[in-house]
Parts: structure tokens; sequence; C-alpha cells
């Protein structure tokens, strides 16, 4: 399972294979079931996770305490509310396994250890960075952009191995609307 994570690096820098096992002894492995939460909202937020199989989702209770749901997470992705992670702060999401879930899990000690250590490392983490931001940029875009009907059509579209896998009323707090709209809509569609 580890291979996955290093091939996910070197998909984005070069490391030497010497360095592989040194690397991957900053990660603990975890074992989350559907439904468990790996983060609590109001908790300190101390580890940065890479999914290795499942899905994990992160989400606030809005002003109705309603769940919000603002990102998602499957295998070969990084979850972590980032602003707390970077400042050790506590948290205002949680973040829960919407499926049986394997993450390898790095604190923010050991991460600023390993990119002390492996500087290309520190590359690694701002390409990620780069592309969680620029991925932020566009769904807010579309959020303001797209009718309703538009958005999860484009969602449907450009990440169809959500929609088969994440039940209906989470894509709907992820999209911002009520389950039942969401079945109005691909009612319509059908």
């Amino acid at each position: 399972m580890s291979d996955q994570l290093i091939q996910h690096i070197r998909k984005n820098v070069n490391i030497q294979v010497g360095d592989e096992p040194a690397i991957l002894s900053y990660f603990r492995p975890l074992h989350v079931g559907k439904k468990q939460n790996l983060l609590e909202a109001g908790q300190p937020c101390t580890a940065h996770y890479f999914v290795l199989k499942g899905c994990l989702r992160l989400f606030f209770l809005n002003e109705k305490g309603t769940e919000q749901t603002t990102q998602f997470a499957i295998e070969n992705w990084w979850l972590t509310d980032y602003m707390a992670f970077q400042n050790q702060q506590r948290t205002d999401f949680t973040i829960q396994a919407v499926e049986q879930t394997d993450v390898l899990a790095i604190d923010f000690q050991r991460q600023e250890q390993l990119l002390a250590q492996f500087p290309q490392m520190e590359r690694y983490f701002r390409l990620l960075y780069q592309r969680a931001y620029a991925a932020s940029q566009l769904r807010t875009k579309y959020l303001y952009d797209f009718s309703r009907e538009d958005l999860y059509l484009h969602f449907v579209k450009n990440f169809p191995e959500f929609t088969q896998r994440v039940p209906q009323y989470l894509l709907a707090s992820f999209l911002g609307f009520t389950p039942e709209y969401l079945s109005e809509i691909r009612k319509k569609r059908s």
C-alpha cells in the first residue's frame, strides 16, 4: 500500500529509490470504518491524510445545524483542514469516512521534519497545495456561474467516480442542494 504513495510522489517529483523507506517512515497507516470520524470540529487539526483506499469527506455544520460537505477525497487524494493544520489550531470541520477507508497520516511535526530532510518533498507538497487551491477557485466559480442543474451535470461528467460511490444526500450537500432537489434533477434527466 505504501507503494501507492511513492508512485504518487514520483508522478510529481524525483526521489531516490534509497530514500523511499525513510520517506514512508514519516507516515502511519490508519483504517477508518464507514461513518467514523478522523477529525471532529473543535479538535486540534494535527494530521494530513493520504487516501489509499476508500473515500473521505470534509464537512461543517451550518447555521441551521445541517452538514455542509465542502470536499471529498478518494484514492490518491490528500485531505485535511489546511488552515487549521498549517496553524496548528482547532478545526471548524469534521473529516469522516464515507466508506471503509485506509489512509496514511502524517502529523504536522513529522511533515516539517520530512520537508527538512527531503527538500524535494517541499516541492511535492507545494504542487499539491497549488492544485488544491486551483480546484477550490474553480469550484467557487462554478457555484456562482452555473445553474444548479448545470452544476450537477458538470460534476457528473467530470467526476463520475463520485456519483457512483458517494450517497446522493452527501452529493447534494456538496453541491449545495437538498437531497429532494437533487432527486428532482436526476428524475428530469432520466
